[in-house]
């Protein structure tokens, strides 16, 4: 269950604020936050079995970050897996691109039906897009800030609410820092029982999954993500990486200035 809230030129400084977990099984290997050496103009982790990414960002400015769809079909609420691309390419692919967002989904839409359920977000510092090949055509996003878990965009889960809600509130403070976004994404606690989403998710370990920080033997969370892009083009890229306990094992912060296309 990722869960990602952004503010697309919703800050009067801050054009672009991301705060994301990633949540994955502990033994799918990846790699932290780093400048990739076979495509050094992206910054993001990396998914070392489909060489993509969940989320990311290029020297360019370009931002892309993507979720899992889960049609809440089947005991696991997952579409049936195929033999299609990784769906972390999709991400890559933009952030080595030079195609305009709408163009790009466009793209991505056309051969959709090639790979497993998704949500896609990508920006590339003009247009911020979105696409899911469970849902309609791609759109253009007016200024405002959203949620991403796995289904479509602002579904009304409570963990996306609450991330939305946490994003609006700590964004409309005089003085804030990334530190408390980090700890919004750092919270634990289950949703209320009896509310939305939570139908069928009366065991510990389904109301645990249904926290935004999800800590389990086996999946959970692996990583915390803020990203901040300012008006100046200045770019902070802050990474927290966790022990299937829960606890902090790395923790990257990196910065730059976008370069000119």
């Amino acid at each position: 269950m990722c869960l990602i809230a952004f503010a697309h030129r919703r800050h009067a400084r801050f054009p672009l604020v991301v705060a994301a977990n990633r949540d994955e099984l502990h033994r799918r290997p990846s790699v932290p936050l780093s400048f990739w050496a076979d495509c050094p103009r992206i910054l993001a982790g990396r998914d070392l079995l489909g060489r993509g990414t969940w989320l990311g960002v290029s020297r360019g400015g370009r931002f892309a970050a993507l979720t899992n769809y889960h049609s809440g079909t089947g005991a696991s609420g997952r579409d049936a897996p195929r033999r299609g691309p990784s769906r972390g390419l999709l991400v890559s692919a933009f952030l080595d691109n030079a195609r305009s967002t709408r163009d790009y989904l466009r793209e991505v839409a056309a051969r959709g039906g090639d790979y497993d359920a998704f949500s896609l977000v990508a920006g590339d510092g003009r247009e911020m897009g979105y696409y899911s090949n469970r849902g309609p055509a791609p759109v253009i996003l007016p200024p405002g800030i959203y949620g991403l878990s796995n289904a479509l965009l602002d579904a009304p889960w409570p963990k996306v609410e609450r991330i939305k809600a946490g994003m609006s509130e700590t964004l409309s403070r005089r003085s804030w820092r990334p530190g408390a976004l980090m700890e919004l994404l750092a919270d634990r606690a289950p949703p209320a029982p009896g509310g939305p989403r939570d139908r069928g998710r009366g065991s510990g370990s389904a109301r645990r999954r249904a926290a935004l920080f999800i800590r389990g033997e086996h999946y959970g969370t692996r990583s915390s993500t803020v990203l901040t892009v300012d008006g100046a083009g200045r770019v902070a890229f802050i990474e927290r990486s966790f022990e299937p306990d829960g606890m902090t094992w790395s923790q990257a912060h990196l910065e730059f200035v976008i370069e000119d296309a």
